[in-house]
């Protein structure tokens, strides 16, 4: 089992993107001493004990299955009075959720089943989750990436986009619903679109597309 109390929480290989939100995350915990963090999906819980390792309080959302899935390996590392959990399947946002407004907001590959239209919303909503100066950070699976060839969707519009991958894509990854893939400049509009303001966008080794953003 991986000793999380003694990792270093920067240690993220290639991922710039996490290195990014925990940083941001110290610097806040250093002036405020208290930072809070929701992450939507809840993926697999490493990043949530990564923040709550440099002293964040978080809440992952996510549906009834992924507690039980990830509850276990929360308890086992100690991480009960720092992560909690708020059951509410993605895409849905509530109005109210327990402990906002928040500092930061993490959401990753969620978006991108869903139509540009609705992830538009959806990101809306997630930045009035957040308080004045905090920070959205979003990761997507990106149209340049792998798993842009032979997408059949790959040369519409990405208000239009919304299709499968190709078989050996879909086998090789598993993924068999459709997907809206999005370029640097597709993520960076959603952002604008959805009313943050954008700090930077970057594109992955792997072609996957990420953002950073703020609530004005």
């Amino acid at each position: 089992m991986i000793a999380y109390g003694n990792a270093n929480p920067l240690e993220t290989g290639n991922d710039d993107f996490e290195r990014f939100a925990l940083e941001e995350c110290i610097r806040r915990q250093r002036v405020d001493h208290r930072t809070s963090v929701l992450i939507t999906p809840a993926g697999r819980g490493e990043l949530a004990i990564k923040f709550a390792s440099v002293g964040a309080d978080v809440l992952l959302s996510d549906a009834l299955p992924v507690r039980r899935n990830i509850g276990d390996f929360i308890l086992a590392g100690g991480w009960r009075d720092k992560i909690r959990f708020a059951e509410c399947a993605f895409p849905a946002v509530p109005e109210q959720i327990p402990g906002e407004p928040f500092d930061i907001v993490v959401t990753r590959r969620g978006l991108c089943n869903l139509r540009y239209e609705q992830a538009r919303r959806i990101v809306r909503q997630m930045l009035l989750k957040l308080r004045i100066g905090g920070k959205l950070f979003v990761s997507i699976l990106g149209l340049h990436s792998e798993l842009g060839d032979g997408y059949g969707d790959h040369d519409q519009r990405v208000e239009a986009r919304y299709a499968r991958l190709s078989p050996a894509m879909a086998n090789k990854y598993g993924i068999t619903e459709p997907l809206c893939l999005y370029s640097e400049r597709n993520l960076f509009m959603l952002l604008v679109e959805a009313g943050a303001s954008v700090l930077r966008t970057m594109t992955s080794t792997y072609g996957n597309v990420k953002g950073i953003a703020v609530r004005v």
